[in-house]
């Protein structure tokens, strides 16, 4: 985890230098974070595919179930199969998720519009192709 390496004490004590000073730092990462947890439940519902993305702050993690997660209970009910064809298809688009459905993933401001772009167009592509 880094704890206590003093590379990572380091860049942890210069970003919390620069988002002191960034009035809208937060309110930038929850607007980015919130615009991209939309577009893909609504890229998943277009195609009819059964999503849930629970999102705290910056972190999100997508469930393919009909049912809301709330606990590892009910994230074990969700299609573990769709979450990794769906994880290889972002991967070979270029979008590096975590590997399991039991991990969160992190967005932060140095993602902008173009990311969302990107992440989007390669997410169209991914529930595509988990329809055959």
């Amino acid at each position: 985890t880094l704890s206590g390496n003093p590379l990572a004490v380091a860049s942890g004590i210069a970003t919390l230098s620069k988002i002191k000073n960034d009035k809208s730092f937060y309110s930038r990462l929850d607007e980015y974070t919130n615009k991209l947890c939309f577009g893909l439940s609504n890229l998943a519902k277009t195609r009819k595919i059964p999503i849930q993305i629970n999102r705290f702050g910056s972190m999100f993690t997508c469930f393919f179930s009909e049912t809301q997660v709330v606990d590892y209970k009910t994230a074990k009910t969700s299609d573990l199969d769709r979450f990794k064809k769906w994880f290889q298809e972002m991967l070979k688009e270029g979008i590096y998720l975590p590997p399991s459905q039991f991990e969160a993933a992190f967005v932060s401001c140095a993602h902008g519009d173009h990311d969302l772009h990107i992440t989007l167009t390669a997410a169209e592509k991914a529930f595509s192709k988990l329809l055959n």
